[in-house]
């Protein structure tokens, strides 16, 4: 990759990584599920009257904004509100790579070479460590959702693989279209109407900073920059930069928030990162030649969706 390229990676991934501090502070604002809500609400408009709807069926884009936006960013938000760190949710949430390629092994008849298994074992190995050592200052609860989460993002990664839509940012602006509507009605059910409105007329600059930033950095920015790159370059050049959303995140969230690094922590970053790497660049050892068209084209990297 050119230095320049190289350099955007590391922006994005720098971006992505720093996200989950601006959630933490959106979090003070709004509920989570109304915070998740706003966020693709911002992202969408007014950037969908601003670029094509992306050449896929339209039962693609409904069913990763719900998989992916109401499902994934749903329970990640709610698990940090609950108690989850900022910097251990963008560590644990990769192992939505780890997922991807169960999926893809189920959904996509995708035969992993044995590297990619060993990678998903050290992977887990990694969630273990990470759980033992929430498991002193925060609800299990909390981390049982944000990996449930990461497993709504590989299952996302594999329909988004299948969809192959031909431009990530028209993609995922549409997608954003989404899930503000069942966001708002679970916000409704879940958080009631009276918190929602509060923290509406509450809205203060830090709150719309954050939702601005979430929105338009994390979403618009990342995605599309990150589209840029996988149209340049081989999707095994442009993955490992984002292995380094965990370390932006949970360096940012030592800085800004306060969070604690601890031995167990740090094991559980070198054995999940280890393990997503070799899971995501392991390679594959084939699949059936009637699958190549439908698991080709819009394949996504090991950071999948980011995201953040």
């Amino acid at each position: 990759m050119r230095p320049s390229h190289s350099l955007l990676a590391v922006l994005v991934a720098a971006v992505w990584g720093v996200n989950f501090v601006v959630i933490e502070v959106g979090l003070d604002h709004f509920p989570p599920l109304l915070f998740s809500a706003l966020r693709f609400l911002v992202a969408a408009l007014p950037a969908v009257f601003l670029v094509r709807r992306p050449g896929v069926a339209f039962g693609w884009i409904l069913l990763v904004g719900l998989v992916l936006g109401v499902a994934k960013f749903g329970l990640v938000f709610t698990g940090m509100h609950l108690g989850m760190p900022a910097g251990l949710t963008s560590l644990v949430l990769q192992v939505q790579a780890v997922f991807t390629a169960f999926f893809a092994v189920l959904f996509l008849r995708e035969r992993l070479r044995p590297v990619r298994y060993l990678g998903m074992a050290v992977a887990l190995c990694g969630i273990a460590v990470a759980a033992h050592d929430h498991g002193g200052s925060g609800p299990l609860t909390a981390f049982i959702l944000v990996v449930a989460a990461a497993a709504f993002w590989g299952l996302s990664n594999v329909f988004t693989r299948r969809a192959a839509p031909p431009d990530a940012l028209s993609w995922m602006v549409w997608v954003s279209v989404v899930p503000p509507l069942p966001l708002f009605a679970l916000s409704l059910l879940v958080e009631g109407p009276e918190a929602g409105l509060a923290a509406i007329r509450g809205l203060d600059l830090a709150g719309a900073g954050a939702i601005a930033f979430v929105a338009w950095a994390a979403t618009v920015f990342g995605f599309g920059a990150w589209g840029h790159l996988l149209r340049r370059y081989e999707a095994s050049a442009v993955a490992p930069y984002s292995l380094l959303v965990p370390v932006f995140g949970m360096a940012s969230a030592f800085l800004f928030l306060g969070e604690r690094i601890s031995v167990l922590s740090l094991a559980a970053a070198v054995l999940l990162v280890g393990g997503v790497a070799l899971t995501a660049l392991g390679g594959r050892a084939g699949k059936p030649a009637e699958e190549g068209t439908a698991a080709g084209g819009g394949a996504v990297p090991a950071g999948g969706h980011s995201s953040r």
